[in-house]
């Protein structure tokens, strides 16, 4: 590996062609770190291009803006070229629906693929997921004679199984995992966001050697904690003023993110009723997504409630200061197979967080120190865990600094994808 780093020092600029689902302007989830990370690229110097679909998540509706359109191309100067192509967003995303919705995106990218093989690109970057998108790389790879790296932002064929969106036993089983295996050998790279990614994707076949650790990050000088004199007046808690009367005072919870089936988002309806006569603590619940509708019907009715919709990125810091306490809910059955990218700008904003994750799961690795986790799917717990933090202010100061110090040390962006620059120079030079 050392080798590898310094040939790769003296190639300076790569072709780099980031193949994936999401992207931005989406503003949660894998698409604002795919568009981060392919804009960092770019500013460093290297040639990228981008294909994707339109802007559909977390709300799985494309953007208003983007309707209508079938192949666009996007040329900003100093920020990569990138092809939108056509793909089938469903309202409700069902097993069968989301699995057509992912197979349109492989379907209708594979034109512009194809042609990208001309540009001979040096690395061609993939997102899991979709894993769907893992032929249609290698073989653009192979015909360019470039590297092929394959990024797991979640264990895409494993959730499927353990959320039901496929049996979970049974000849389509075994076909997938058998398939799975041959298509993760074949890549030169695998990464994954958390070390426990990285194992299960050994576990499945691929060499220690080719699989590395590549965190999703958070850019520590634009998610800061506010000056505790602000901190309950800020810009949120103002405009929420006329809607929660003495919000300035109450203790408030924030779920900000996507709602979705992984979040395991329907504790928060016991949850805002165990404490729906305590005038300290009040809920914000920002976001979007497939699972937004039920979650209002289960707690929109209730005082202590306010929804908001998701939040631009400049407001970002603004809304995850405006908190007291973060809360991460996730179902026990995807605890290890994503990690929630809401976490790293929840740590950085310097707020202690409440997670449900069995012990020894990633999560509940990342958030001990940092806040308190909790068996998943345990609503007495999670009741006891806010009771614990609402009454104890000076535990609540001391996880959220410890938090905004562990993200500073070790999920700062500048480190981050430097790391993954050398890595990138490396696998090019090498191959």
């Amino acid at each position: 590996m050392q080798m590898r780093c310094v040939i790769a020092g003296e190639r300076g600029r790569l072709r780099i062609l980031i193949y994936g689902l999401n992207y931005a302007p989406e503003l949660t989830g894998i698409g604002k770190y795919s568009g981060e990370m392919a804009d960092w690229l770019a500013e460093r110097g290297h040639e990228v291009r981008v294909v994707t679909a339109p802007p559909y998540y977390p709300a799985w509706r494309i953007r208003e803006d983007y309707r209508g359109k079938w192949y666009q191309t996007e040329r900003v100067a100093g920020h990569p070229l990138v092809y939108r192509t056509p793909l089938y967003v469903p309202e409700q995303p069902t097993g069968i629906k989301r699995m057509a919705h992912l197979i349109s995106f492989m379907l209708g990218s594979l034109p512009v693929m194809l042609r990208e093989t001309l540009w001979q690109p040096e690395v061609v970057f993939t997102v899991e997921p979709t894993f769907f998108c893992a032929p249609l790389t290698l073989f653009v790879a192979k015909s360019a004679n470039a590297a092929c790296w394959l990024h797991m932002q979640d264990l895409e064929v494993d959730a499927a199984f353990d959320l039901g969106l496929l049996p979970p036993k049974g000849a389509i089983h075994d076909a997938a995992l058998r398939i799975e295996r041959f298509f993760l050998y074949a890549f030169d790279q695998v990464s994954g966001i958390s070390t426990k990614i990285v194992e299960r994707a050994c576990s499945k076949g691929v060499p220690s050697h080719r699989a590395v650790l590549f965190p999703n990050w958070v850019d520590v000088d634009a998610i800061y904690p506010l000056d505790p004199a602000k901190r309950r007046s800020n810009a949120i808690r103002r405009e929420l003023a006329a809607q929660v009367p003495g919000i300035e005072s109450k203790i408030l919870l924030l779920y900000s993110g996507n709602m979705g089936a992984k979040q395991g988002l329907d504790l928060l309806g016991p949850l805002t009723e165990a404490f729906v006569n305590d005038p300290r603590v009040h809920f914000l619940l920002c976001g979007d997504g497939a699972f937004r509708p039920k979650l209002e019907a289960l707690v929109s009715h209730r005082a202590n409630v306010t929804f908001l919709p998701l939040q631009p990125f400049d407001r970002l810091n603004e809304l995850l200061n405006a908190a007291d306490i973060h809360l991460l809910p996730q179902r026990a059955d995807a605890a290890d197979l994503v990690m929630p990218s809401r976490l790293t700008g929840m740590l950085a904003s310097g707020r202690p967080v409440i997670a449900t994750a069995h012990a020894g799961t990633q999560v509940a690795e990342v958030v001990d120190g940092h806040g308190i986790a909790v068996p998943a799917e345990d609503a007495a717990a999670l009741q006891a865990a806010v009771l614990r933090l609402v009454e104890d202010e000076p535990l609540r100061l001391r996880l959220g600094l410890a938090a905004r110090e562990y993200a500073v040390q070790y999920l700062g962006k500048k480190q981050v994808l430097e790391q993954f620059e050398r890595e990138l120079k490396a696998l090019a030079a090498f191959r």
